[in-house]
């Protein structure tokens, strides 16, 4: 009963960070923060499931690794668009423009 009721939570949070993260375009730093929100509870799902079902936490920390890694190229994604056009606006951002 109480791990339905933790699967139910942390679904509830991941529809929230999808919320979030489409609501929020405008600046990539709060778009970087919502996906790492979300990142986060896919982790908490998938440490409830691996709980229940009594498997090795050994995949999550390979989770944690790679969640580590997309967290990194974000952020050098953002000070490379930072330093290339002065602020994190989509808006003066050209995806055509090399």
């Amino acid at each position: 009963m109480m791990t339905n009721l933790n699967l139910i939570l942390s679904s509830i949070l991941f529809i929230m960070g999808l919320f979030s993260f489409v609501l929020n375009c405008k600046h990539l730093l709060s778009m970087l923060l919502s996906l790492e929100y979300i990142v986060l509870s896919l982790f908490l799902v998938l440490f409830i499931y691996l709980n229940m079902m009594n498997y090795e936490f050994y995949f999550s920390m390979m989770f944690l690794t790679f969640s580590v890694c997309e967290g990194t190229l974000g952020i050098s994604i953002l000070v490379s668009m930072i330093r290339t056009h002065g602020n994190d606006y989509f808006q003066s951002f050209n995806v055509l423009q090399c």
